[in-house]
């Protein structure tokens, strides 16, 4: 891991209390031959707020849930960030009603507004059925929004995990890239999300890498050509994700690497939950070889 991240493992209260409890999914007999099944999704939970601006992490959970997915990508995650979300960890609030770890990067860390109240972060994060290895928060460039005159400049909210998927090397990757119509800080973003991932890449030999996230742009988008690479777009001729009542375009991602084998890929009609839809991909990993199952 990079000596400049900040690696760290965040599990909820209730995702450690379940830890010993719940245990990983049960191993079927494809599991033990050449290819393991996985079924990974993403998120943009808009910080607990539905499309029609009510914050309600009860229809959130639900949403999640029928996602059944193993790991999910969540961005615009709130942990005591203020009154938009009552002061909660939402992170770790959809962890416990979910019953999954939980691995959170702030994008923004900052003092509270009461001393000694929890810090007010803002960021990405993933959820996990599987036990989460070792977690880190990458910096990518990035234009403050906390910033009266912001720069871009290197900082933090590119979120990593490392898995052991039935024996397979898991490395996910969640991010949130730039909003602004002008492509030049997305396309830094792309530089340095290339860079990190072939740097963690290199240094877990065999690691089947995801990237999830809320990218900002469409598919043909001329800053995200790079990307596609070393990852393949799973949600490719997927139906729009944004926004979420009456979707126009699709700026919502599961992106896969080496050693993945897409075997379906859905948007949820989810309009109420959030203002993006999720998508979630049914794929299997390759136990090992460089090529894609």
């Amino acid at each position: 891991m990079s000596l400049r991240a900040r690696t760290f493992t965040q599990l909820s209260l209730a995702g450690a209390l379940l830890t010993l409890a719940v245990a990983a999914p049960p191993a079927s007999a494809a599991d033990r031959g050449h290819s393991v099944p996985l079924r990974v999704a993403t998120y943009n939970i808009h910080a607990g707020a539905g499309s029609d601006g009510v914050f309600d992490l009860d229809r959130q959970a639900a949403a999640l849930r029928a996602l059944d997915a193993d790991v999910i990508g969540l961005q615009e995650v709130d942990v005591h960030w203020g009154a938009r979300s009552r002061g909660l960890d939402v992170a770790g609030e959809l962890a416990g009603r979910l019953g999954m770890r939980v691995s959170f990067a702030p994008i923004y860390s900052l003092d509270p507004v009461t001393a000694g109240e929890p810090r007010r972060e803002y960021g990405v994060a993933v959820l996990s059925r599987f036990p989460i290895r070792s977690a880190t928060n990458h910096e990518i460039t990035r234009l403050s929004t906390q910033d009266e005159n912001p720069v871009p400049a290197p900082a933090p909210g590119f979120g990593e995990v490392t898995l052991k998927v039935r024996g397979v090397p898991v490395q996910v990757f969640v991010t949130h890239l730039d909003y602004r119509a002008d492509p030049a800080v997305r396309e830094a973003q792309v530089a340095d999300t290339r860079r990190i991932m072939a740097r963690e890449r290199a240094e877990l030999p065999g690691a089947r890498q995801f990237l999830l996230g809320d990218f900002n742009a469409e598919p043909s988008a001329p800053e995200l050509a790079p990307l596609w690479k070393e990852l393949r777009d799973a949600g490719a001729g997927t139906p729009d994700t944004y926004p979420a009542e009456a979707p126009v375009k699709r700026i919502d991602y599961v992106a896969v690497g080496e050693g993945v084998r897409v075997r379906d890929v859905a948007v949820p009609r989810e309009p109420r939950a959030s203002d993006h839809r999720p998508v979630v991909a049914e794929v299997s990993l390759a136990r090992k070889g460089p090529g894609r199952d």
